[in-house]
């Protein structure tokens, strides 16, 4: 009963977090003289109003699910995978880089050795701060948000310094990858009134059966989980928490490195100069907190979040509502997912009231009847 409950109480909370938020965002509306109907109308219309749109929520929500599953990994462990969006680019500009410098290679060869080489890329990328933490305890937030400054302006250099000028088309983008690179199929676009949704959709839903199975099914998963409950206790009961600590952020960096894939072959199928971090890293932290680190939930709490960006483009221009309030709406959801805390003892209040007048009616019941029978 208590396992149910706990149960029912951890999916009740991201949803009355994006109700509050919900609300939150069209009082701020109201407070700045919109209409929230007519915003909330117009976001609708532009995240769902047609194929295409629904295709570009799709798209934009890919990348989420890979580096949610990242930080869901981590988190899993015990720690936090700040480096999500270096990783991310890591994978994007290897893969890239593989497309480019054998772009005559057969599809069946060349597209899984791309992916393959973008997932190593990110796993590079996140083994550095998960050997740090596991043998000199050093904070892997601090390491990881360098890195992330580290891989990003490294990129830039790669793409100015050490790719030959065939593989750019200026100092700031490169040519696009062949069609045996891409990850864009044609029907699967078509079937989406021509959008950008591409087969990394696919792989992000293998991704969650297999991130599922690895968690919950294998002794892998239970080292990651018992770590991260208690480090001391899984080494007394014979686990190396140093080699689960690095399997776990390596793991991490593969799924982010694959997000920075997606984006490379399939959304842009090219690389160019990033100004700053990539946001699908810090979008999928948000994710994933969201989504309760369950796999449904960070699918559901993915499309959620693109919804609210690509439909929050339409709502300025249909609704003449600020795009910016979008932002401060995903902020406001993260915010209460954050207080869940204040959530879950509202719900245990509203339980423990319920409880009481149970048990109030039931004795009232028995008096009566006691009553009854003198």
């Amino acid at each position: 009963m208590n396992s149910q409950r706990q149960q029912m109480r951890k999916i009740a909370v991201p949803i009355i977090a994006v109700i509050l938020g919900l609300l939150a965002g069209a009082l701020i509306m109201l407070i700045f003289g919109y209409q929230p109907i007519a915003g909330y109308g117009s976001l609708l219309k532009g995240a769902f109003g047609s194929m295409r749109s629904f295709g570009e929520v799709l798209r934009q929500a890919t990348p989420l699910i890979f580096t949610a599953i990242g930080f869901m990994v981590a988190s899993s462990a015990g720690f936090f995978n700040i480096g999500l969006s270096g990783q991310a680019l890591a994978g994007w500009v290897a893969s890239i880089w593989m497309a480019l410098a054998f772009p005559d290679l057969p599809k069946a060869i060349l597209l899984p050795a791309c992916i393959l080489v973008g997932a190593l890329a990110g796993a590079i990328a996140a083994f550095v701060p998960g050997f740090l933490r596991a043998f000199f305890g050093t904070s892997e937030v601090i390491v990881t948000i360098m890195m992330n400054y580290i891989i990003l302006y490294s990129s830039t250099y790669i793409l100015q310094n050490v790719w030959p000028e065939a593989y750019r088309t200026s100092v700031d983008s490169s040519i696009m990858v062949s069609e045996n690179a891409s990850l864009r199929v044609l029907g699967l676009s078509q079937l989406f009134g021509g959008s950008r949704v591409n087969m990394g959709l696919i792989l992000a839903l293998i991704a969650l059966v297999i991130i599922w199975v690895i968690i919950r099914k294998t002794t892998l998963g239970f080292e990651i989980r018992a770590v991260g409950l208690n480090p001391f206790a899984s080494e007394n009961a014979g686990m190396s928490s140093k080699r689960t600590i690095i399997i776990s952020m390596i793991l991490s960096g593969v799924f982010a490195g694959l997000g920075g894939v997606v984006e490379g072959l399939g959304t842009y199928q090219n690389f160019f100069v990033q100004t700053t971090n990539l946001s699908i890293g810090f979008d999928g932290m948000a994710v994933s907190l969201l989504g309760a680190g369950a796999p449904i939930g960070i699918l559901l709490a993915a499309i959620l979040f693109s919804a609210l960006q690509i439909g929050g483009l339409n709502m300025q221009t249909g609704a003449g509502v600020p795009f910016e309030i979008v932002s401060i709406i995903i902020a406001l959801i993260l915010l209460f997912v954050a207080i869940s805390y204040l959530v879950e003892k509202g719900l245990d209040k509203v339980t423990s009231l319920h409880k009481d007048h149970d048990q109030k009616s039931s004795s009232q019941g028995t008096a009566k009847d006691e009553g009854g029978i003198d």
